[in-house]
């Protein structure tokens, strides 16, 4: 851990009592900051509170209170889910207040060597394939922190100089990461996510490219080369650009030709002993290739990770066999590109489950991948009909179940030998369940108690 006195003697708010922000408030009284930590909702669980005050923080709960923009705060350290229109948020913004993330301050304290990842898919797997791959040949301590459920700032505090760093960033952790700088930067893809938060395409673009807005020259930027747009967005780095490509030849970076994974056009493996399944995790596998090659990494060690790994959970992770069906949950699975691509992944017949929270969009461009990868679909939630509809345009047997929990054994009559069972929703998961995370955890339960076997 760096030591900084830039936060000595000065008052900060930490807005959001998440894992991050939890970790942010008692960090920054180790750096000698007068903290004051505020959540809009009273914890159900007292022992937070007590751990805070414990540790000389005033806690504030069950409101944001805008009086608290009086309060002459020099820094706040916000939530990345608390929009910026909150009205305290928007109070702080208005007098000039600095708002900062968490993941600023971990980088703030961070000595070591730092691998960023963010995109619009994709981060968690290549985060974590970026880890362990660096991992295998690393003489010192590689972690990963960040968007995948793990403080920034708290890894940060047990790493030195030499140790490595590996962060999943979101757009909204990055757009309060001003000074972040990783040597190696990854942007795996950018479709349309998040618009609510962001207002416009734009604003989201602006806000993944804060990752590479501190690389110079001498840092990498790891980009996704399928698209053109993507191509052009990389013109706005500054850093020395890596392409990786499932699609087109570059012999600057990583890529595949006759399904062979190739780096800088030396080979490295067949795309075929890739253990993760589907178009997308080849992707994610030559993002990662790329990092860690850039890292010194070897082919035998990128083998060994590929050929193991079998996924993170709840993103197109291998559940179980049972009695020749296949059970796959991608609960994390929350727009329409991300169960297009799943889908992708299967040459079996699948029997999909669908459905969730209704943001207003209709399902017609699922419609191919109906046509062609699935024999029958399972539909719940606020957007049932709206699923329903894509079905029937596809010519798809649907039927209505409750909700990803009910869904299962209804999948399981219609399964045969050979089939596939899969949970990619193509929504949020809010309508009926706190998180993505809890829908997968009660789906794999569902399966457990239908084949009586364990999650493998």
């Amino acid at each position: 851990m760096k030591k900084i006195d830039e936060y000595q003697g000065k008052k900060v708010l930490v807005m959001g009592f998440g894992i991050s922000g939890i970790n942010a408030a008692h960090l920054l009284v180790k750096l000698g900051a007068n903290v004051t930590a505020n959540d809009k909702a009273t914890p159900k669980n007292n022992d937070i509170v007590d751990d805070l005050e414990a540790d000389g923080i005033k806690v504030i709960t069950g409101d944001n209170p805008i009086s608290l923009a009086n309060e002459g705060f020099d820094v706040v350290v916000k939530n990345p889910g608390i929009p910026y229109d909150n009205p305290l948020v928007a109070a702080f913004v208005k007098q000039g207040t600095p708002i900062i993330t968490e993941a600023e301050l971990g980088w703030q304290i961070f000595d070591g060597h730092l691998v960023s990842v963010t995109g619009s898919n994709g981060k968690t797997t290549t985060t974590t394939l970026t880890q362990l791959m660096i991992a295998e040949n690393a003489k010192y301590q590689v972690k990963y922190a960040g968007n995948i459920g793990i403080s920034f700032s708290k890894i940060a505090e047990g790493l030195g100089p030499d140790d490595t760093l590996v962060t999943e960033l979101s757009s909204f952790q990055l757009l309060g990461a001003p000074t972040i700088h990783p040597h190696i930067a990854i942007i795996t893809n950018i479709f349309s996510n998040h618009l609510d938060y962001h207002k416009t395409r734009e604003n989201y673009i602006n806000a993944k490219l804060n990752i590479t807005r501190n690389q110079t020259k001498d840092d990498f930027l790891v980009i996704n080369w399928d698209r053109d747009e993507w191509q052009k967005i990389a013109q706005r780095s500054q850093a020395t650009i890596v392409p990786f490509s499932r699609l087109n030849k570059s012999h600057e970076g990583s890529y595949v030709e006759d399904g062979m994974i190739y780096w800088r056009g030396q080979e490295v493996m067949p795309t075929k002993d890739i253990r993760l399944i589907g178009p997308q995790n080849v992707e994610n596998a030559l993002a990662a290739i790329a990092a860690a090659k850039l890292s010194g990494v070897t082919n035998d060690a990128i083998k060994k990770v590929l050929t193991t790994f079998s996924g993170v959970r709840h993103r197109l992770q291998y559940v179980m066999e049972y009695q020749e069906r296949l059970f796959y949950n991608d609960s994390k699975s929350t727009d329409i590109e991300a169960t297009e691509v799943a889908l992708q992944g299967f040459d079996r017949p699948v029997i999909l489950l669908a459905g969730g929270l209704d943001r207003g969009y209709t399902f017609e461009r699922l419609v191919p991948y109906f046509k062609k990868h699935v024999k029958a679909i399972i539909v719940f939630g606020e957007c049932k009909d709206k699923m329903k509809d894509a079905g029937n345009q596809a010519g798809v047997p649907v039927i209505e179940s409750e909700n990803a929990i009910t869904a299962v054994p209804e999948a399981w009559k219609l399964s045969e030998p050979g089939d596939v069972i899969l949970l990619s929703p193509a929504n949020a998961s809010w309508d009926q369940f706190p998180s993505f995370e809890v829908r997968g955890d009660k789906f794999i339960e569902a399966i457990e108690e239908l084949t009586g076997k364990k999650e493998q």
